[in-house]
């Protein structure tokens, strides 16, 4: 029997009908929502390609269920800017050509986001201790460590 779950995402109320409430949050975004900015990796929390921001926190939408964001602020990619105005990390990568085959991509920003917004001057060593656990196989980290110095030079300066 289906029933609905209620969150918002990327600013707006949603409603998912579900048969099994603790379906990942990652189906739910990208199947019933069409939001392709998260990633299906490994399926079990470990790589960061599904990275989403809920209440302020980067979690794994492929570990964590619907259920549990009932009610919450879910933040994806496509809530963060457009490709009119890119949100500074967005337009940081883009300037850095820190994405090589992107697939990484959508978890470095959304874990970087998070990061940024509790540490407003990060150190090279604070970056790479925020991204440890984010896993990309093109070898573009130095890429993203230059984008999120970028990006959090253009977010202090406003």
């Amino acid at each position: 029997m289906a029933s609905k779950i209620s969150l918002e995402v990327n600013g707006a109320a949603v409603e998912i009908a579900v048969d099994d409430p603790a379906m990942p949050l990652l189906y739910a975004l990208r199947n019933d929502l069409a939001l392709k900015g998260p990633r299906f990796g490994c399926g079990l929390g470990q790589c960061g390609a599904c990275t989403v921001i809920i209440d302020g926190e980067a979690v794994r939408s492929c570990v964590t269920t619907l259920e549990a964001a009932a009610g919450r602020k879910v933040t994806t990619l496509e809530g963060l800017g457009s490709p009119e105005r890119p949100h500074p990390i967005q337009a940081a990568f883009i300037e850095h050509q820190a994405a090589q085959c992107g697939y990484c991509s959508n978890g470095m920003i959304m874990q970087a986001k998070a990061f940024l917004d509790r540490n407003k001057r990060p150190s090279d060593g604070e970056i790479r201790q925020a991204l440890a656990d984010n896993l990309c196989r093109c070898g573009t980290h130095i890429r993203v460590l230059a984008a999120i110095k970028l990006a959090a030079e253009r977010i202090q300066r406003g």
